[in-house]
């Protein structure tokens, strides 16, 4: 299995894992043993398809030099592109689209009783959810997991495509999200991450009175959970019932990622967001007066049609001011089929280039600066292992770190066990990534200040 994109694509690859795995297909990370190769792909952005494609050629390429008989490509690029694939790519075997992956197992079944040759298209408009806990085989490890709360997105910003792969947002029943959640904390893990296209859209389509806070009221139950962190947050929906539940319960991460795309309004318009500079601005102060100590992710969309220097700079004084903790900025990606493609006022990519630079220098600055406020502080450390650069460093993450997109913990004092959440206190500080030592035993008040942390 290829899994690319984002999480919510690896939690479909996890689930076709699991599925393939019940049916009794023998799981190898290896391509030149496999006899099925499948590539879950991504077709969001440009950068994304072009990912994709080179994976499905090279694992193409493992029909002539392994062990593999069928190959199967599956999501969001199979969903927007299936007819050009089949034509331009005849080394696949089966294509899967974002609303049938869950079929995986009868699908290969089908065409192993029919010995049919060329390839086969399973694409149709997306569409349902799972409403009871389906089989899945973690890829991540065993300690870290993302629960997948709802599917598609009901917005229709301009500049993007998903709606389109995906359908609209449909939630995931609480119960179902609860048994789902307590397996696998009962399995190990730990750290459960929430993501959807629309996190804080979660039950508005039930129309059973479903919200993202009760459904975090009921996870925070399940005993063997430590953290719970929301990823992929749209600027809306933060009621006084979510923003207590952040405050005053302890697995939850004082964390939020919220994307913004941009603050100026003609911008904003022009993306669709449906929100403006003085709701966002309301918004931010409202989170943190209610949380203090809340640590905000946002990321945002430079040289979208029309953006002009004072845009860009209305932008950069907007970053520069709210001094977010973690900021992630996209150069925009024209995708035929949306809104924006037609749009007028298209920015080279050398000016987008530039002002993606530009962004992330001052937010280096404003990270550097809030990660020097934590030296000599003793924090909560989930350990993930060694290093990927050294055998001589643990590696770990803070609650207020996500994984992937967020930095690291390096431990270069001290040992625990992957998936151990310690206390450590912090001796060095980067730009992104801290250093630390283990604190073991750790002092009562010590200890109670990494928890507060």
């Amino acid at each position: 299995m290829i899994s690319l994109g984002c999480p919510k694509n690896l939690v479909d690859s996890e689930v076709m894992l699991g599925t393939l795995s019940r049916e009794r297909f023998e799981i190898t990370t290896d391509p030149q043993e496999a006899g099925i190769i499948v590539v879950n792909t991504c077709g969001f952005i440009e950068s994304a398809k072009e990912e994709s494609i080179e994976a499905i050629l090279e694992a193409a390429r493992h029909k002539e030099t392994g062990k593999a008989e069928y190959l199967v490509v599956a999501g969001c690029l199979v969903q927007r592109y299936a007819a050009e694939l089949a034509r331009e790519i005849p080394e696949v075997d089966l294509f899967i689209g974002t609303g049938a992956y869950h079929r995986i197992a009868d699908l290969l079944a089908e065409r192993e009783a029919t010995c049919s040759s060329g390839a086969r298209i399973v694409v149709g408009k997306p569409g349902g959810i799972s409403t009871a806990m389906g089989p899945r085989l973690l890829a991540t490890p065993p300690y870290t997991t993302y629960l997948k709360i709802a599917e598609g997105c009901s917005r229709r910003c301009s500049f993007c495509i998903i709606p389109r792969l995906r359908g609209g947002g449909r939630s995931r029943p609480i119960d179902a999200l609860v048994a789902e959640a307590r397996a696998l904390a009962e399995a190990g893990c730990v750290e459960f991450n929430l993501v959807a296209q629309d996190l804080t859209a979660y039950g508005r389509d039930l129309g059973d009175g479903t919200t993202l806070a009760r459904l975090l009221a009921e996870l925070v139950k399940i005993p063997r959970i430590r953290w719970i962190r929301l990823l992929y947050a749209y600027p809306w929906g933060f009621d006084d019932e979510l923003l207590s539940l952040l405050r005053n319960e302890e697995k939850l991460c004082k964390y939020i990622d919220l994307p913004l795309q941009h603050i100026d309004d003609e911008i904003l318009a022009g993306m669709r967001r449906d929100v403006t500079r003085g709701e966002i601005e309301e918004l931010l102060g409202r989170i943190r007066d209610a949380v203090p100590g809340i640590v905000l992710r946002t990321s945002f969309i430079v040289g979208f049609p029309g953006e002009t220097e004072a845009h860009f700079e209305e932008l950069l004084r907007f970053v520069e001011r709210q001094r977010f903790d973690r900021v992630g900025v996209f150069t925009y990606s024209p995708e035929e089929g949306t809104p924006a493609w037609k749009l007028p006022g298209r920015v080279s990519e050398r000016i987008k280039a530039r002002r993606r630079k530009q962004l992330m220098a001052a937010q280096a600055r404003i990270s550097a600066e809030k990660n020097r406020a934590l030296l000599g502080r003793v924090v909560p450390v989930l350990v993930e292992g060694f290093s990927e650069e050294t055998d001589l460093l643990l590696a770990g993450r803070m609650a207020t770190q996500a994984p992937e997109v967020d930095g690291s913990v390096y431990i270069n004092d001290g040992f625990a066990q992957p998936g151990e959440i310690v206390p450590v206190r912090i001796t060095d500080t980067h730009p992104y990534d801290l250093v630390g030592e283990v604190v073991l035993p750790a002092g009562e008040d010590e200890w109670q200040d990494a928890r507060s942390a």
